[in-house]
């Protein structure tokens, strides 16, 4: 009883805040401020907090206060997938403005050991980051709040002169505006806080991610989408000394700041990181002392993954801070610290943006010279690095060592071509599409952290995923260079604005009487795709073949042919030229059918159709998985695929489509007339590709014959640790990791790989048993799976010679299923071609191999 009166009152005091909400409780006391710069009511129309600001809204009210106040600079950094613009309000004294460039080319001189600059005197640089899950909304309405205040408040002006704040109202700007429409659209004007409201139960897939529905703060590593590369340009620009990350968690919690636990803290981190992150987080303890407002530190969240927005600062001599508030996904909702409003969540958030200004405006010179400490070391611990660099390249193909090189230089990191063939340990890396990355240079953590293999840990938990080493991400051939390796290569260094990939184009003249195109690049199957589209005959070899002149092509060669296009030989050969230029690889004209292994009119060279493909989406599907998919089919292959709701699943709708793609989820929202209309699909020819808990839903409803493994059963115990049981049971969790495997390369699954060694990466413990037929089992793990990574040691027997990917039949249709997620976060580049060749030849896998 004393519980709900409590929790009534509270909810009135919100209710009553909500309703009477304006600037004066938001806005700290003793600061008056221009007139000349509006408020965002003035602009927008409605108090801070009392709808959700569009990212439209954000932007017309950013540019409203730059246009009014000589303190801010507005400046559009990028473009998001659907168009919109990512921007940066520069905030600052009149004169650091006047001289931006100066203060950047200075900023970076503390990256240069012995440089002639004195960090004390240079200004300190702040960046503020909000809400890069769209539906963290407190923290893109505080940023109205930050960009009022610095710019207009009139005290600040002596302290601006030591410092440069960089705002970003929106880190994803596709998502904070799905989700203020989801939540403005469902909002009453007598709000009641109910939970089960739909204003706080958003349709699938939700505001926190971007267009594709990826996790935007997984990719200040990887940077493989635009907002996250427009961003880490801005950070490389300025070397902010403190990077602030405004993010939401459940509703039931209170308020987070930095540091994490200390355990789970990444080893390349600095031990001075953690101990100016402790003390920039006194600041936040003493604002939020002072509004009476509850948070914690300390626990629950980790430094560990660099990926992250509040992590990636960490090994470039900056502090990272999150900030997590509690969400009321929506205007007002309850919880058992009293009714949550929206306004309640803004204010701790703007605090918390109060309280690190405060802390660099102290602090400012003490992170300058941190930074310029951070990097005078460098050197020398590098120096004393058994590795002095890295090289990565693969033979058969430049795109995925483009990708990997392209990656890197984002993060300002020196990467050199070769210039000739060079051959280390008997490994053989090949001139322009092999590259080396000295150790001994300023990023020498950030590339550490990129390399590394690492299979020993001092926590056993992980916020995110234990490993991400690209090599083997990239599935390359890379290894660890000496000092002596290195000097005596032959290399060029790679600019980042000229970096390009190969271009490409058709080998051979107008009257070939085949061509031929190698499974083995990576945009392969964007090629073939195009070839189709245009009607021309293509055909897939399942086996090895060569030209009288010696040249060797591997199974899964795409053959050529005019078709019935009608176009004459000029014709064809020049929208080959398009096709091969297009995909940046090689078409190569054959002058015989008269070839060695098999010839080209041979049965084991197949004709393929076109894949006419449908995602499935919605309902219970992983929205993560499902936007991998859709993001490697759009944005590389080029590739059109329905997304198909899974309450759109019927016969009449099926029989569109040869390819059905199902990413892990609950399908259960199929039923079991779902199940049988995929099975009467599947029997009728189609190809259907499954993933994970989708696998366990087919063969619930014997949708094809798949197996599980189960964890082994523990010892009976009479007692545990109740304090213990968190940490034990997270342990077994597989939060991320790299695993070896095998794979069959004569497979039409593995048709393009030239080597059975392969890496893969699993963040689940769904583990797949392999088929009684060992012809069905194209992918498997070894004995020793794990790579790199953590891996509870009661994990590994689920993994040990188990099963990546499996192939069953229904008739004459087949069902390929992956345990692992070959499309990870969009950088796992060396699997996307198994999901690939499993769109384009499951239709060639012959019967027998499947049951």
């Amino acid at each position: 009883m004393k519980k709900t009166i409590l929790t009534c009152f509270l909810g009135l005091i919100a209710s009553t805040v909500f309703a009477q909400v304006d600037l004066s409780y938001y806005l700290p006391e003793g600061y008056t401020y221009d007139p000349n710069v509006p408020t965002p009511k003035e602009v927008l129309g409605f108090e801070v907090g009392e709808w959700h600001a569009t990212h439209d809204q954000l932007v017309t009210y950013m540019k409203a206060v730059a246009e009014s106040s000589d303190r801010v600079k507005f400046e559009e950094t990028g473009r998001t997938y659907e168009m919109r613009p990512q921007t940066l309000l520069t905030i600052t004294s009149p004169s650091n403005l006047s001289r931006v460039d100066q203060i950047k080319a200075d900023r970076q001189k503390l990256r240069e050991s012995g440089a002639s600059v004195n960090a004390a005197d240079l200004p300190a640089v702040m960046f503020m980051g909000y809400s890069v899950h769209g539906n963290e909304a407190s923290g893109a309405n505080a940023s109205l709040l930050a960009a009022y205040h610095f710019a207009a408040a009139n005290e600040l002006a002596e302290e601006l002169e030591n410092v440069i704040l960089l705002l970003d109202p929106a880190l994803n700007p596709d998502g904070v505006n799905r989700f203020a429409s989801w939540v403005n659209s469902h909002k009453a004007y007598n709000l009641n806080g109910d939970p089960n409201g739909r204003e706080y139960n958003e349709a699938w897939p939700g505001g926190r991610t971007n267009h594709y529905w990826f996790d935007l703060n997984r990719d200040w590593l990887p940077v493989q989408h635009p907002e996250s590369r427009s961003r880490v340009k801005v950070f490389q620009e300025w070397l902010p000394n403190v990077h602030l990350d405004f993010h939401e968690m459940g509703t039931y919690s209170t308020f987070f700041f930095q540091p994490g636990i200390p355990s789970r803290v990444h080893p390349l981190t600095p031990a001075k990181n953690q101990e100016l992150t402790e003390k920039i987080g006194r600041f936040h303890a003493e604002a939020l002392d002072k509004i009476g407002s509850l948070y914690f530190a300390r626990e629950s969240y980790d430094d560990f993954y660099f990926g992250k927005g509040s992590t990636y600062p960490d090994v470039q001599g900056s502090i990272g801070i999150l900030f997590e508030q509690a969400s009321a996904r929506g205007h007002l909702q309850e919880s058992p610290n009293g009714m949550l409003s929206f306004p309640f969540a803004i204010r701790n958030q703007f605090t918390a943006n109060l309280s690190s200004f405060q802390a660099i405006s102290e602090m400012g010179s003490e992170l300058n010279e941190w930074m310029q400490e951070f990097y005078e070391g460098i050197s020398d611990e590098a120096s004393a690095d058994a590795n002095q660099a890295y090289i990565f390249g693969s033979k058969e193909d430049d795109a995925r060592s483009f990708h990997l090189a392209d990656l890197i230089l984002q993060h300002d990191i020196q990467v050199f071509s070769l210039k000739e063939d060079i051959s280390v340990n008997g490994q053989e890396f090949k001139a322009e599409n092999s590259y080396i990355v000295p150790v001994n240079q300023p990023q020498y953590k950030l590339i550490e952290a990129m390399f590394e293999t690492r299979t020993t840990f001092q926590d056993s938990l992980f916020y995110d995923i234990s490993a991400w080493t690209y090599p083997m991400a990239f599935n390359l051939d890379y290894m660890a260079l000496n000092s002596k390796i290195l000097n005596l290569a032959n290399v060029q260094e790679v600019s980042k604005e000229t970096h390009e990939m190969k271009s490409g184009g058709v080998i051979g003249g107008t009257a070939a009487y085949q061509y031929a195109l190698p499974w083995t690049d990576y945009y392969a199957p964007k090629a073939a795709y195009d070839l189709l589209e245009k009607g021309f005959l293509v055909r897939v070899s399942t086996e090895e073949f060569a030209t009288p002149e010696g040249q060797e092509f591997g199974r899964g060669t795409l053959l050529i042919g005019a078709g019935e296009s009608g176009l004459n030989p000029t014709e064809f050969y020049s929208e080959l030229q398009k096709v091969a230029q297009e995909s940046n690889l090689e078409i190569y004209g054959l002058s015989t059918g008269y070839t060695s292994g098999v010839n080209l009119g041979s049965r084991k060279i197949l004709p393929l159709e076109k894949p006419e493909i449908a995602l499935l989406v919605d309902g219970g599907v992983d929205s993560y998985e499902a936007g991998e998919i859709w993001h490697l089919l759009d944005q590389r292959y080029e590739m059109p695929v329905t997304l198909l709701p899974m309450d759109r699943v019927s016969q009449n709708t099926l029989n569109r489509y040869n390819v059905i793609l199902m990413p892990d989820g609950n399908y259960g929202g199929l039923g079991k007339s779902g199940a049988q209309t995929l099975r009467s699909w599947v029997s009728a020819g189609g190809t259907l590709v499954a993933k994970g808990r989708a696998l366990s839903f087919l063969s619930r409803n014997e949708v094809g014959d798949f197996s599980f493994r189960e964890r082994e059963a523990e010892e009976p115990v009479l007692q545990k640790s109740y304090a213990d049981y968190d940490n034990a049971t997270g342990a077994k969790v597989t939060g991320g990791a790299i695993f070896n495997a095998i794979l069959d390369t004569s497979h039409p699954v593995g048709f393009g790989y030239t080597s059975p060694e392969i890496y893969t990466f699993r963040n689940d413990n769904f583990w797949l048993e392999p088929s009684e037929n060992p012809y069905a089992n194209p992918l498997v793990y070894t004995d020793a799976p794990l790579a790199s990574g953590y891996l509870h040691p009661s994990n590994v027997a689920g993994l040990q010679n188990g099963a990546v990917i499996r192939v069953s039949a229904i008739g004459r249709g087949r069902i390929i299923g992956f345990a692992d997620n070959p499309n990870f976060r969009a950088f796992w580049f060396g699997t996307n071609k198994l999901f690939a060749n499993a769109i384009f030849f499951g239709q060639i896998i012959s019967g027998g191999t499947a049951r």
